[in-house]
C-alpha cells in the first residue's frame, strides 16, 4: 500500500488536533444519533424524474467508476460524487463521514465500520428494498449472507441485509504451463497431494514452486485456500461470522497450518517472501519466476496481458478430488445511509449491480458478475477463473476471507503468518493468537 512521506512537528500535530476533533465529533454524533428505528415506512423503486444527487464512498479501485458511468446512462438526472480514501484510511474515514450530520449517500462495505454505524442506526436495513426488487433471486446467496448482521453487529451470515454486492472476487491457483512441462507435472494437479507432489517436483528442477508476498495478504491467503479444502464449511463461517462457541483451534485449521509451515520448510516459497508485496509476487510470477501463484480472479486480467496462452488457473484441489468446489472470496459491496434523502434512488443503484450490463462492466474490470444467471465464459485463463467460480456459487460454497472475522484479524494473520515462514512462531501460537482476537472481540 502506497504510504505518506512524513510531515513537520507543527503539520503532524494540527493533524492530530485535528484528527482528536473529528473522532470526539464522531463520538458524540453515535452517542446521540442512534435512531429507535430506521427502517422507512415504505418504499419505492421508482427513480425520481428531477435532478438528483448522490455521493458515494469507496476504496481502492473497484468497478466503481464504469458501473457508476453506467448507470446514470440510464438514468441522466441523476449525478454520483464519488469520494475515494485510500484502503488504510478507509474504516476510520468512513466511520467519520457516516456519522457526520452531512454523510454519504452510499458507502462502500466494510465490516469494521459497521460494527459501529449498524448499531447506531447509521446503515439502512435494506430488507423492504430487497424484497421490492427480488435481490433473493438477482444476487447469489453467499454473498448476500456475508452482508446479513444483527442489529447490535455482533454475528454476521443472519439477520438484516445492510449492503448489496457490487462484484464479487474468487481465491484460486495461477500455474505457468510451461514451468509444470519443464518440471513433468502433467497439468493442474486434482488433489492436494497432487498439488504437494507437483510443488516438488518444481522444486527439483530448480524453480521456485510457490510465488508469495507474506508482507501483505499473499500469506494468509494461501493459509485461507488450504483451509477450505480441509476444513467444514459450516464451522469456518460460523467462526468468520462470530457464532458463538466458535473457534479456529481445530483439527482442520492444525492441519492447513502444518501444511504451510512444511512447505516453506522444504523451500518452496520464495527467499525473501516476508519481505515482498502482493503486485510483486504477481510480477514475479508473470516473469517466470514461480509455477503456482495463489491470489484472486483480481489479478487474471493482467497476468493474461502478460503471459497469453501460459497462464492457467484452478480451485484449490481437496484431499480427494471428489469434493464439491468450495472457495474463499468476497465482493465488493455498498451500504445506504439512514439519513440520505435519496434512499431509494441510492437502492436503484444497487439493484442496477445485478443487471446484464454491470455484469458486461464487472467482467471488463476483472470481477465475477453478482448476478448469477450473467453469461461468464470466456477464452483462456479468463474462462478457467469464470467455470471455478461458478461452479463454486452453485454450491452455495464461495465463504468469506478469513479477516472477516474481526476488525483487527488482518493484524494477527499477517504477521503470523510471517513467523510461520521464518520458523519463529509455532502453530499452536498462530491459532492461539488468532482465537484470542476472536474471544476478546466476541465474548
Amino acid at each position: 500500500m502506497p504510504t505518506t512521506p512524513g510531515r513537520g512537528r507543527a503539520a503532524a500535530a494540527a493533524a492530530a488536533g485535528t484528527a482528536a476533533a473529528l473522532v470526539l465529533s464522531s463520538c458524540a454524533v453515535l452517542s446521540t444519533s442512534v435512531r429507535e428505528d430506521d427502517t422507512p415506512a415504505s418504499v419505492s423503486t421508482t427513480v425520481p424524474d428531477g435532478p438528483v444527487t448522490l455521493r458515494l464512498a469507496f476504496t481502492d479501485d473497484p468497478p466503481t467508476q464504469a458501473l457508476v458511468d453506467g448507470f446514470t446512462e440510464q438514468h441522466p438526472n441523476v449525478e454520483v460524487e464519488l469520494q475515494q480514501t485510500q484502503f488504510t484510511d478507509y474504516i476510520k474515514t468512513v466511520k467519520l463521514s457516516m456519522s457526520s450530520e452531512d454523510p454519504p449517500d452510499l458507502a462502500q462495505y466494510n465490516p469494521g465500520a459497521m460494527e459501529s454505524l449498524v448499531p447506531a442506526g447509521l446503515i439502512l436495513d435494506l430488507d423492504q428494498h430487497a424484497e421490492a426488487y427480488g435481490w433473493g433471486e438477482t444476487f447469489p446467496s453467499s454473498p448476500l449472507e456475508s452482508l446479513r448482521t444483527d442489529p447490535d453487529a455482533a454475528e454476521y451470515g443472519s439477520g438484516s441485509l445492510y449492503a448489496a454486492p457490487g462484484a464479487l472476487s474468487i481465491l484460486g491457483v495461477f500455474y505457468n504451463k510451461s514451468l509444470l512441462e519443464e518440471a513433468g507435472v502433467d497439468g493442474p494437479p486434482q488433489t492436494l497431494d497432487e498439488f504437494d507432489r507437483s510443488l516438488e517436483q518444481v522444486h527439483a528442477s530448480g524453480t521456485t514452486p510457490l510465488g508469495n508476498g507474506s508482507l501483505e495478504v499473499g500469506g494468509f491467503q494461501l493459509w485461507n485456500a488450504l483451509l477450505n479444502v480441509l476444513g467444514d464449511e459450516d464451522d469456518y463461517r460460523d467462526w468468520v461470522y462470530g457464532a458463538p462457541g466458535a473457534s479456529i483451534e481445530t483439527p482442520a485449521a492444525d492441519e492447513a497450518t502444518d501444511t504451510l509451515t512444511r512447505w516453506a520448510e522444504a523451500g518452496y516459497l520464495p527467499e525473501g517472501t516476508n519481505a515482498t508485496t502482493d503486485i510483486d509476487a504477481q510480477a514475479d510470477f508473470a516473469a517466470g519466476e514461480s509455477a503456482f501463484l495463489v491470489t484472486g480472479n483480481w489479478a487474471a486480467a493482467e497476468l493474461a496481458e502478460e503471459m497469453g496462452d501460459d497462464v492457467g488457473f484452478f480451485l484449490m484441489p481437496g484431499p480427494t478430488g471428489e469434493e464439491p468446489p468450495v472457495a474463499s472470496g468476497s465482493s465488493v459491496a455498498y451500504a445506504v445511509s439512514s439519513q440520505s434523502e435519496n434512499a431509494d434512488t441510492a437502492a436503484a443503484f444497487l439493484d442496477y449491480l445485478g443487471s446484464p450490463e454491470a455484469a458486461r462492466i464487472q467482467l471488463e474490470n476483472g470481477f465475477m458478475p453478482v448476478n448469477p444467471e450473467a453469461p461468464t465464459e470466456g477464452d483462456g485463463v479468463m474462462g478457467e477463473v469464470n467455470a471455478g467460480f461458478g461452479g463454486v456459487v452453485e454450491e452455495e460454497s464461495l465463504l468469506p476471507f478469513p479477516d472477516f472475522a474481526t476488525p483487527g484479524m488482518v493484524d494477527q494473520l499477517t504477521p503470523g503468518i510471517q513467523g510461520l515462514v521464518s520458523g519463529t512462531t509455532s502453530e499452536e501460537e498462530f491459532l492461539r493468537t488468532l482465537q484470542e482476537e476472536w474471544d476478546e472481540h466476541h465474548e
